[in-house]
């Protein structure tokens, strides 16, 4: 009989009236993989945090390797061999790869014999789980894939046997998510055990040995991963069944509403990011820009709804310019009728510590709507964003809850109400579902289509080719900046994938 690494007996959890985890009992075989899915706000991140002791159980009991653990801080954690990565990393962005590693778990007084014998413990650790990173670049300086390397060599030099990830792939490229796949399969090789907390099935079936489903803070089943369907785990999630395909009918398209010709933009380093694109969105559909992130996509989005300051080009929105290269202003764009909800919902979408009612009218906050005189008109905006709460399905449906407090997924869905809601003619999208499970994806995806089908013109920014080949009437591809091909929405993964890497059809034909 295989021994349990952690169980989980009879844990509850409430944050005032709201029941985060009621009743739940969990077994982790030790040496396996072990995946918990759920929709977003089911509870999965509050039971992990009450597992690395971030948050206490209001009861239950918690056992590590077969004894009863107490576990009051993530210190107690630790040394029980409990190490966490975060859906959002924990890091200083300002210190090296090393100075990150050692901080908290210094040996002695001196650092300098610390950073030597970290310096060689993190050698032995990326050798033997192929985590190679340099260990003096700054944080700052490296990208999202690898930043999540350094979070689980940070677990691994404290010691961890047991590796919890939150949402590890909500920022990572296919290629990143498939070398953090090997990284976890060699940890598992080596007796360590991996609890990974994921809403995306096709990670799960692909990846885990074991899966629990989550739904409204309860655990409704285990399942044998071979022994399951992507089917039947997204009815187990949502309590419903649930279409993994996206229904539309074709689209109309008619005049041209936002013509982008001849963009450059270049990043605050001077980097040319945005090399000489052109691109029409006509009304009535939705066009996709695939391609793996860092291509320019992020400063392309930003360029065209005022946030970045292009070098050169003209952008048209319903035949007017916007003036892209001096001082196109969001929001007199807004009152154009161009929607924008940005990639970073954390940084540009939202402000987490207002209130969500606060959050819903962000931007839109001067219309006459929302004023009473010269001040705010608080029952209209309670109104207004209890109404939009009831419409988008945003759990919990409290306007008054600061916006840090809502999942990832309902954090989307306040910005996306927010700017559906305001009937604009032309929305642009970035990473529409982003950390958002099958039911809200589901949702989104909806919307999105009755947008299109509202003769709206919808520019999706997406890394998930699956998203954007069942979304997209017109699929740009772009790499290094340049739009390298255009496809149809029956384009197959494999031609996508090649024209992301930058392979041009002529080559890839040969």
């Amino acid at each position: 009989m295989a021994q349990a690494a952690i169980e989980l007996i009879g844990i509850n959890k409430s944050f005032g009236a709201v029941r985060a985890n009621r009743d739940i009992n969990l077994e982790v075989t030790r040496g396996t993989i072990h995946g918990i899915v759920g929709e977003n706000g089911a509870g999965k991140s509050t039971l992990m945090s009450i597992l690395y002791g971030f948050y206490q159980a209001d009861s239950g009991e918690i056992r590590v390797g077969g004894k009863p653990a107490s576990i009051k801080t993530s210190n107690d954690a630790i040394a029980l061999g409990i190490g966490m990565v975060h859906q959002h990393f924990m890091l200083v962005d300002n210190f090296s790869v090393l100075e990150n590693i050692i901080l908290g778990a210094e040996s002695n007084a001196l650092l300098k014999s610390s950073i030597t014998k970290a310096r060689s413990e993190l050698d032995r650790l990326e050798r033997e789980y192929g985590l190679e990173v340099d260990p003096d670049a700054l944080i700052e300086e490296l990208p999202v894939g690898l930043q999540q390397r350094v979070e689980i060599l940070k677990a691994l030099y404290r010691g961890a046997e047991i590796l919890i990830l939150d949402e590890p792939t909500g920022v990572l490229t296919p290629a990143e998510a498939d070398h953090l796949f090997r990284i976890l399969k060699q940890l598992k090789e080596q007796g360590k055990t991996v609890v990974l907390i994921t809403h995306k099935l096709r990670e799960i079936m692909a990846i885990t040995d074991t899966v629990s489903v989550m739904r409204q803070g309860t655990m409704v089943a285990t399942r044998e991963t071979s022994k399951t369907t992507v089917e039947e785990l997204a009815e187990l999630m949502v309590g419903r069944r649930v279409l993994l395909r996206v229904e539309k009918g074709e689209a109309e398209a008619g005049a041209v509403k936002l013509s982008v010709r001849n963009l450059t933009v270049k990043d605050q380093r001077g980097v040319t990011m945005v090399d000489d694109v052109s691109l029409d969105v006509r009304a009535g559909e939705i066009v996709g820009i695939a391609g793996v992130a860092g291509n320019g996509q992020s400063e392309l989005l930003e360029a065209i709804s005022g946030i970045r300051r292009a070098v050169s080009g003209t952008v048209m929105l319903d035949g007017k310019p916007i003036d892209v290269t001096g001082v196109a202003d969001p929001g007199e764009l807004r009152d154009r009728g161009l929607a924008h909800v940005p990639e970073d919902r954390h940084h540009v979408g939202l402000v987490l510590a207002f209130e969500e009612h606060e959050n819903s009218i962000l931007g839109y906050h001067d219309k006459q709507r929302f004023l009473k005189g010269p001040f705010l008109n608080v029952d209209a905006i309670m109104a207004d964003a209890k109404d939009k709460i009831a419409k988008y399905d945003i759990r919990p449906g409290n306007p008054r809850l600061k916006t840090a407090n809502f999942s990832g997924g309902n954090q989307q869905k306040i910005v996306l109400a927010r700017e559906i809601e305001q009937d604009p003619g032309v929305l642009i999208v970035g990473q529409p579902t982003r950390g958002v499970d099958v039911g809200a994806i589901e949702f989104i995806h909806k919307r999105l289509i009755d947008m299109r089908d509202q003769g709206k013109a919808v520019l999706v920014v997406s890394v998930e080719l699956d998203e954007i080949r069942s979304l997209c009437d017109r699929i740009l591809v772009m790499f290094a900046g340049r739009i390298v091909g255009e496809r149809g929405p029956d384009a197959t993964e494999g031609e996508l994938g090649l024209l992301m890497a930058g392979v041009e059809q002529q080559e890839a034909a040969q």
